[in-house]
């Protein structure tokens, strides 16, 4: 299936309820972060990242090629967070 890092990240603020608004940083050069990708099994396509928020730090995680966003609190909390990647 096709998408881009913008598709896949704005997916995850849905989860987390940040915005593109509470976006302070990230590490995507001219235009990576809409250029189209496979992020299904077979080998990863996107390219690497770091993307900062206010509250959380957001980053790609891969198993067997399949690709999406992983992200964590960006400062010291009481959340634990759960494994990346897939069993």
């Amino acid at each position: 299936m096709s998408t881009t890092w913008r598709e896949e990240i704005t997916e995850a603020f849905d989860t987390t309820g940040d915005y593109w608004s509470d976006v302070e940083a990230h590490t995507f050069i001219n235009g990576e972060m809409d250029r189209v990708f496979d992020d299904g099994y077979g080998s990863a396509e996107g390219v690497p990242f770091t993307l900062w928020t206010t509250d959380r730090v957001y980053f790609p995680v891969v198993y067997d090629g399949a690709e999406w966003v992983g992200w964590t609190f960006r400062n010291p909390c009481s959340h634990a967070t759960d494994h990346f990647g897939g069993q």
